[in-house]
């Protein structure tokens, strides 16, 4: 009886030895991978950013859905402009004289592909709707709109995911932690995305941090 008070007792130890040094351990490992993959999937988020603002300078608003986005990077192309400024002398019926008017003259010096601006020779724009190692193939839910901002008329968008999506295999009590954080050197709330449908604005809620890893789109 004696023996098996003592086996038992050893069990009891290991069990509760286990479950202090993973209490530990636990959150740096949970911390550790979110970091890497939080950066996998804003740096998706900050290519289809530069995107959008591609289109947005030759639309005028943002692309609602990745098809027209895509498409757009595929084949879209900048206009490469000079600006100069230049005047001329005008006859001015109040005055009864030649008077210099000035103005700005704009030349189109070409043109350039899109893709080759912003990904050079890497085509992942083509995937770049993807979440990053989401278990199901998720995609980035997307929205545009024009919105009224103080009586103008406002092109916005928004890309977002869940964090429950990217840390799907992480342990319930860790994820429940992170969606609730508020820190300025958290993402804070239960989603990561930048843009707003409310607001005119392209930024990101992620914090600096994740603007130091080599990726400054």
């Amino acid at each position: 009886m004696k023996t098996i008070i003592q086996i038992v007792l050893w069990i009891a130890c290991i069990g509760l030895g286990y479950m202090i040094y993973n209490s530990i351990t636990g959150p740096i490992k949970f911390n550790d991978e979110k970091q890497e993959r939080f950066s996998k999937v804003i740096s998706n988020l900050k290519d289809i950013r530069s995107s959008q603002e591609a289109y947005k300078t030759v639309n005028k608003r943002y692309a609602k859905d990745f098809e027209s986005l895509i498409s757009f990077v595929d084949t879209g192309k900048y206009t490469i402009t000079q600006q100069k400024d230049s005047s001329f002398m005008r006859y001015d019926k109040a005055y009864q004289i030649d008077l210099q008017v000035d103005t700005v003259l704009i030349d189109t010096l070409g043109f350039v592909a899109v893709k080759d601006s912003l990904f050079k020779n890497d085509d992942r724009y083509k995937s770049m709707m993807n979440v990053p190692g989401a278990p199901n193939g998720e995609k980035f839910e997307m929205k545009a709109d024009i919105i009224d901002k103080s009586g103008y008329r406002a092109p916005v968008f928004e890309v977002k995911v869940a964090k429950s999506v990217i840390l799907h295999d992480q342990p319930a009590d860790l994820l429940a932690r992170e969606n609730a954080q508020i820190s300025v050197e958290e993402v804070n709330g239960n989603e990561i995305k930048v843009g707003s449908m409310t607001e005119v604005s392209t930024s990101g809620n992620w914090p600096p941090i994740y603007d130091k890893k080599g990726d400054e789109n």
